[in-house]
């Protein structure tokens, strides 16, 4: 199971990424520094730094808030399906017992 880090952990580290990276010849090379310095994987540094340009506008993809809202309506959509199926369930059982014929 993955650690989980700390949101001002992760959220130094991007920073850090962010005003220091014209001081590396690459990206790469910044992120790399940065993830030795503040104790976090290089990979998950390098994708919190995509999704935090992603957020700024910086590049395209879908922002966090976006993700967020898909995660809780198909959450939702889960949810209702389930309602539907118990529904469906109880107005079968209750179809067969008004049935004169089960009688």
């Amino acid at each position: 199971m993955p650690k989980k880090i700390d949101a001002q952990v992760r959220e130094r580290a991007v920073r850090l990424v962010l005003e220091h990276r014209a001081e590396y010849p690459s990206n790469a090379k910044a992120i790399a520094a940065v993830a030795r310095q503040e104790g976090v994987g290089a990979e998950s540094l390098r994708r919190w730094v995509i999704q935090s340009e992603i957020d700024l506008g910086a590049r395209e993809g879908q922002t966090s808030e976006e993700h967020a809202e898909i995660k809780r309506l198909k959450a939702e959509n889960r949810q209702l399906r389930e309602d539907v199926a118990i529904l469906r369930a109880a107005t079968t059982f209750f179809a067969g017992e008004l049935d004169p014929r089960n009688r």
